[in-house]
């Protein structure tokens, strides 16, 4: 049985143009495959959240689906599979997340989820409703065992804390006979996801000795990404093809073949990232209707380096550079963000905030005493900046990227209205240290990123001589403390039995939680971790529990 992998990108709410895309790609396959596979929801996107609340958008979806089923009447004995929501009627107009397989003209099953996730960023159990049983399908002559995402995610040892029950819905499939597994999945990226995706996949293939295709989305919806990485498997479990990372990609695959074809080799974790925010940003500037970006250029690491990300996701012509002196910054720093620009190919506009600094500390001292040598002062800085960016969004029609890390933000090393300011937090669930890793990877092959920015030590330069140590510990333990207590879900007491001080903890902590409020302000952050602020955690503002 000839198959091919359709690893799409699909845009989230946009029904008529994801149906056309398969309608499109399966007809160009259908002389050469018995059955087209597409991912999990790839007819509305994953995730469509609250629009699978409006019964318009449902039935726009079941519309769709019939379309494309009736397509199939001209792709002669080519079936196509694809994900779509589903209204079941015998269950009072349950909503299923389904896997639906058309051919000749009509639909021949419907295969709804059985594990509905409800932790990190999904919340489908919220929308949907779970399959009450598990079905095959007859097609080809073959027996399709057909699955959705998470119902694959239940070999022990391989479920990452997953609450699987005593469902075995790849088990049952083989039990009623599946010759052949095929699951469509909308899995995201974290780092090092795709080993544990390939061992597990693999892992049902040599429990019961049945090849297997795996389709996953690829692309960026909102903050969550998606990689790819589809696969195929013989019945001996040998990889007869695995797909790109971060990009669409079409193989044929021979489910009958037994010999190993293609090699597994996991992600490296720098490169990962660096191509997970470049489709990051690529995705959500296209499918949010814009084409050009302002980034804030500080003369610093982290603006330096979603510059050149969005240099590279969107194209130089379309990055605008703003860098805003002031008399606190230094020499080095403007000329080092000319040096960037330059490099880049960017356009560069140089725009000193010393006026508009002096006219706010003028009104704002008659009200406010003491207000020069303060917090307050500073902020007020990185609050003309984020004025003068948004200025340019507003005028220009670009999306404003921000570039504070996840070390930052986890602190609330940040200004609210100042430099968190904008449409996508780039860096938001990256750690400094691993800033500094990224921009070594874009020096590689010629050096991009200025070497005095990487040796310079972090500053935010609002008042003289300023250094982020003088305020935070080192980036170094700083970010081991926070993927113990964000990442890990430790408590202090078992930070601090790790051999960490526990002022130094006690303080992380304390930092954290005070700062929860202004993450909820902030703008999505790209995922890219196993725990990213934002949709995958949610935690109480007005509390106290650490």
């Amino acid at each position: 049985m000839k198959i091919a992998i359709a690893q799409i990108n699909p845009t989230v709410g946009d029904i008529e143009g994801n149906c056309t895309r398969i309608i499109n790609t399966a007809t160009e396959l259908a002389r050469r495959v018995d059955l087209v596979v597409f991912p999990e929801l790839s007819l509305v996107g994953y995730p469509p959240r609250d629009l699978l609340d409006r019964d318009w958008f449902v039935s726009r979806a079941a519309d769709a689906t019939t379309a494309i089923a009736k397509a199939t009447r001209s792709m002669e004995s080519c079936g196509v599979l694809f994900g779509a929501p589903v209204r079941d009627a015998d269950c009072r107009g349950c909503l299923r997340n389904a896997a639906i397989l058309a051919a000749g003209g009509q639909i021949v099953s419907v295969h709804a989820k059985s594990l509905l996730p409800s932790y990190d960023v999904f919340d489908e159990a919220r929308y949907f409703d779970p399959a009450e049983s598990v079905s095959t399908a007859s097609f080809s002559g073959k027996v399709l065992g057909i699955s959705v995402g998470e119902d694959a995610w239940t070999i022990p040892d391989l479920a990452q804390g997953r609450n699987i029950g005593s469902l075995d819905a790849i088990g049952e499939s083989v039990a009623n006979g599946a010759q052949l597994i095929v699951n469509i999945s909308a899995s995201p990226f974290e780092v090092g996801v795709d080993r544990t995706r390939y061992e597990l996949m693999r892992a049902h293939v040599l429990k019961h000795r049945v090849p297997m295709v795996f389709v996953n989305q690829v692309g960026g919806n909102d903050d969550v990404l998606f990689d790819g990485r589809s696969m195929a498997f013989s019945a001996d479990g040998h990889l007869l093809s695995i797909g790109g990372a971060f990009e669409e990609w079409i193989e044929i695959v021979d489910a009958s073949a037994n010999e190993r074809r293609a090699c597994f080799e996991p992600l490296d974790e720098v490169k990962s990232i660096h191509d997970a925010l470049v489709m990051g940003i690529r995705d959500y500037v296209r499918k949010c209707g814009f084409s050009k970006v302002v980034v804030g250029v500080s003369g610093g690491i982290d603006s330096a380096v979603v510059c050149c990300l969005a240099a590279q996701a969107l194209g130089p012509a379309n990055v605008l550079g703003i860098t805003n002196p002031s008399q606190y910054s230094s020499k080095g720093s403007v000329e080092d963000s000319q040096l960037l620009a330059s490099r880049l190919g960017i356009h560069l506009e140089v725009i000193p905030i010393h006026s508009l600094y002096s006219a706010y500390l003028d009104v704002l001292s008659k009200h406010l005493d003491g207000i020069e040598d303060s917090v307050a002062a500073e902020n007020i800085q990185a609050r003309i900046r984020g004025n003068i960016w948004m200025a340019f969004s507003n005028q220009r029609g670009y999306l404003v990227l921000t570039a504070g890390n996840k070390s930052e933000l986890a602190v609330g090393y940040c200004t609210l209205y100042g430099d968190m300011s904008g449409a996508l937090a780039v860096l938001a669930d990256v750690p400094k240290t691993i800033v500094y890793k990224l921009a070594e990877y874009i020096n590689r092959e010629r050096e991009l990123i200025p070497r005095a920015i990487l040796e310079k030590p972090p500053s935010a330069e609002l008042r003289p001589g300023q250094l982020d140590q003088d305020t935070l510990p080192p980036y170094s333990i700083l970010d081991e403390i926070l993927r113990c207590y964000i990442e890990e879900g430790f408590s202090p007491e078992e930070i601090v039995a790790r051999g960490f001080d526990g002022g130094t903890v006690s303080w992380v902590v304390r930092a954290v939680d005070r700062s929860e409020y202004k993450r909820r302000q902030a703008p999505p952050g790209l995922r890219v971790t196993s725990k990213a602020f934002g949709t995958g955690r949610r935690m109480p503002i007005a509390a106290r529990h650490s």
